[in-house]
């Protein structure tokens, strides 16, 4: 039990440092316009740049990973994530910055993937559930944590400071991960890219992505450009931010924890 408790927190810390290096850019897009010397909507691209490459590459590279070892396949995206982070953090230019993001979300979504991999084999069948909604929870985790200290960072010394910290919580959990997961895990053989969307002929398929996608596509289109709609759109302090970001975070927590339950308890009822 010990054991199943260190490896969930491990498998859930790599949710939350995946969230907070995603969404800190939600605190600090003022910051990194004046940094950088561009427009916030330049800076709010980074975001949609981020969330296209993300689509695109996670299935081609979950084709790629085959049946290598999983952990030796996490071990090298979370040192590639830990070094997207480091030239994030040392970036003299917005198109450094870019391409950090690039690299970064060329690992994100593989990696999230690979870690609920993880929490579906180490859990007993009762809690597979409750743990892959927790990993899911690591990026609201991240919201209600990560990001509004992300946020105070940047406001206190700067904001490559809150990356120096994502980086070195990310060497933590690499060093941790290491450690306690299991060496073995392989994923079954991969379908090509056209077996793949196969699936999307399936219409109960279609709806269960759309239900994210609206979702989602409701939810970020305000949480992106939160800061200066607080700020400069309804004339908040920028103090204010920090605890409103924390709240945002707080409810999704509580409601991604709330579904991880129902599954558990009446499954899609």
């Amino acid at each position: 039990m010990k054991s199943l408790k260190v490896q969930s927190f491990i498998l859930i810390s790599i949710g939350f440092i995946l969230g907070m290096s995603e969404f800190i850019i939600v605190g600090i897009i003022n910051d990194l316009a004046d940094s950088f010397d561009v427009g916030i909507s330049n800076v709010g691209f980074l975001v949609t740049m981020f969330a296209i490459v993300y689509a695109i590459v996670t299935p081609i590279l979950t084709i790629l990973v085959g049946e290598h070892r999983l952990k030796r396949v996490m071990l090298l995206l979370l040192s590639v994530f830990t070094v997207s982070n480091v030239m994030t953090a040392l970036a003299n230019s917005f198109f450094i910055l870019s391409l950090s993001r690039v690299l970064n979300a060329v690992v994100a979504g593989i990696t999230v993937s690979i870690a609920i991999t993880f929490a579906a084999v180490i859990a007993p069948r009762d809690k597979r559930a409750w743990l892959i909604s927790w990993v899911f929870s690591g990026y609201s985790v991240a919201s209600v944590f990560g990001v509004p200290i992300g946020t105070w960072i940047s406001d206190q010394v700067g904001w490559r400071w809150a990356f120096w910290l994502i980086v070195l919580i990310s060497v933590m959990i690499t060093v941790m991960f290491m450690l306690s997961l299991p060496g073995d895990l392989r994923q079954g053989k991969a379908k090509s890219l056209g077996e793949q969307f196969s699936l999307f002929k399936d219409p109960r398929i279609l709806l269960g992505i759309c239900l994210p996608i609206l979702n989602l596509g409701g939810v970020y289109v305000v949480y992106t450009y939160l800061r200066p709609i607080v700020t400069s759109g309804l004339h908040f302090p920028t103090s204010f931010v920090t605890p409103f970001l924390f709240v945002f975070g707080l409810a999704s927590l509580f409601s991604n924890q709330y579904s991880g339950r129902l599954a558990n308890r009446d499954g899609l009822k």
